[in-house]
């Protein structure tokens, strides 16, 4: 049985949300019923995708549970999809937050609902697809059907200037994704497939005609797209209106699933069809990544707004991840996919409890709070375990990739490790200060001292991320049994490129 799922687990997984969305149009328009149905469809989905680690063979580096059909003939598009060691792990992460997004949807949600979990799962959808897809062309294509449904959300159902926010986000990455656009054109002119595989294979045999003069303007127009996704200072700017203006599933995907595409097609594309060129780039896109690290850390160190804060921390914790890829080192690169999993879990829960916070009192600014410990107790606790995980305490999900990364980018070049290291250290003073002004002290505005505390659906969405972090801090080899031999195989033309210059 095992065997016959394994042709099929990856299409199952990947569309079972838009079928759900499909069949959502015709559920009555009964609020209840409505959010029971996306709860059983994502959980319906998350469990199916369990399927992917338990039967993933951690020993073999390359795709698994590969579909490859021929979908159009002319252009030669193909229904190419699969999984490698790097990916596998981001489908699942989409799948885990995806069910704790609508649980702590539930009540904050009022209008629309209907159209909300429509949108819900239809993102869920596109953003799995970003993770399987090995054509390129399906790969654009679900990259850009990711735009549509977050732009919605937060222009539908954020608060504030969420018009403004959905406009600039859209409009930055999708004017962004014109660059990646022309690139795929260009390689599928010169090699008569979209298919990743073949490209690669053409470009390593050299019969690619005239990509020794494009290589260069390739690399930087598929960088461009992800830069501005991940968002790589000084591309940032879209990201901490969004966060601010979305509501708290719209913060939750955008932090825990959205970024990490960005960060995912810069290791895939960037490093896997032009390593000569990533190589050659490396010392200003580093450069870029430490100015984001420490830069994101010091602005978030003075945000009045906690939802802001937390929005430019993704900043300093993706510049970790850039840092990572680009030292070109094992350790290096396994802690940048590491820290993708674990950002996408401690900042999903920093933003459902940002959240949780909003539906009590309708504010986000740390000034209009104090003394929460009191009224809120089992909240705060949540709350600090959350913010230790995204300090990097030992023994939590945020120290494992950080340590890795922090040790490649010293084997690549010492100062490097250095910078980067600066940013672990901002990182306990904005998250811990924040901590210490919204839950110690004494109760500043006597409305809350009624806050209700954690009810049994908020707990619910909050344990799970919560073990994930736990678990991920003591067990670390049970992602990276299955990370390493993938990023082994993405090193692999750099491994070669460094004896070729070693041999000169």
């Amino acid at each position: 049985m095992s065997a016959g799922l394994d042709k099929s687990i990856l299409t199952l997984v990947t569309f079972i949300p838009l079928a759900g969305a499909l069949l959502l149009t015709v559920v009555p328009r009964r609020d209840r019923d409505i959010r029971v149905f996306s709860l059983v469809v994502s959980l319906l989905t998350f469990v199916l995708s369990l399927h992917l680690p338990v039967h993933f063979d951690r020993a073999q580096a390359g795709y698994q549970y590969g579909v490859d059909k021929a979908w159009i003939a002319t252009p030669n598009i193909h229904y190419h999809i699969g999984l490698d060691g790097i990916s596998l792990w981001l489908v699942v992460l989409t799948t885990f937050l995806t069910p704790l997004c609508v649980l702590i949807s539930w009540k904050s949600v009022h209008e629309r609902v209907k159209e909300f979990f429509i949108l819900l799962l239809i993102l869920e959808t596109a953003m799995i697809g970003v993770f399987v897809a090995l054509d390129l062309f399906l790969f654009y294509f679900f990259w850009e059907a990711t735009l549509i449904p977050m732009a919605l959300l937060i222009g539908m159902y954020g608060h504030g200037r969420k018009i403004y926010a959905a406009v600039k986000f859209f409009l930055y990455t999708m004017v962004a994704s014109v660059f990646m656009l022309a690139a795929i054109l260009w390689l599928y002119a010169k090699t008569g497939s979209f298919q990743l595989d073949v490209i690669q294979s053409a470009i390593q045999s050299g019969s690619v005609a005239g990509f020794a003069g494009a290589a260069q303007w390739l690399f930087l127009g598929f960088f461009v797209a992800f830069a501005v996704k991940v968002p790589l200072f000084p591309f940032h700017t879209w990201l901490p209106d969004a966060h601010v203006e979305a509501p708290t599933a719209g913060s939750v995907l955008l932090a825990g699933v959205l970024l990490k595409m960005g960060t995912y097609g810069l290791l895939r594309f960037n490093l896997g069809l032009f390593p000569e060129q990533a190589r050659h780039n490396a010392p200003w896109i580093v450069a870029l990544a430490l100015t984001g690290i420490i830069y994101g850390a010091l602005v978030a160190l003075v945000q009045p707004n906690m939802k802001k804060l937390i929005a430019y921390s993704s900043i300093s914790h993706l510049g970790f991840v850039v840092l990572g890829i680009f030292s070109f080192t094992q350790a290096g690169v396994n802690g940048a996919v590491f820290i993708m999993l674990a950002h996408g879990i401690a900042t999903g829960g920093l933003f459902m409890l940002a959240g949780i916070l909003y539906e009590r009192r309708h504010t986000y600014e740390i000034s209009e709070f104090g003394g929460l410990a009191t009224p809120m107790p089992v909240y705060a606790s949540f709350f600090l375990f959350v913010v230790l995980a995204s300090v990097g305490l030992p023994l939590l999900n945020g120290f494992i990739g950080e340590f890795l990364v922090l040790t490649g980018a010293f084997q690549a070049r010492p100062l490097y490790g250095i910078l980067g290291a600066t940013g672990v250290i901002w990182a306990a003073g904005y998250l811990l200060w924040m901590y210490q002004r919204v839950f110690f002290g004494k109760v500043k505005h006597a409305v809350n001292n009624t806050l209700p505390d954690l009810d049994l659906r908020e707990k619910t969405a909050l344990v799970p991320a919560a073990l994930a972090a736990l678990v991920m801090g003591v067990a670390p080899n049970l992602w990276l049994n299955a990370i390493d031999p993938a990023v082994q195989a993405a090193l692999t033309p750099f491994v070669q490129l460094a004896s070729k210059v070693a041999g000169q």
